[in-house]
């Protein structure tokens, strides 16, 4: 999903990391388990996300004040 947004729009940005490859940043996210999605360093979860719940992690770190609806 991340991927897709930043290909949709150029004020998102995407890196995609192999945690084994980086520890350094693995650490410095404390990532322990994967996906590790981390958003404007303020937002972040682990585990594959329901397309409504990844875009309101995005709401949250982009400081929108209601966050879209979701499904549920």
């Amino acid at each position: 999903m991340a991927a897709f947004l930043a290909i949709e729009s150029p004020k998102v940005r995407t890196d995609i990391v192999e945690a084994g490859e980086f520890p350094d940043l693995a650490e410095r996210y404390n990532v322990y388990a994967v996906p590790k999605i981390v958003i404007n360093d303020t937002v972040e979860f682990v585990g594959a996300q329901p397309e409504p719940h990844f875009m309101r992690y995005v709401a949250q770190a982009a400081g929108v004040q209601e966050a879209p609806p979701t499904d549920e």
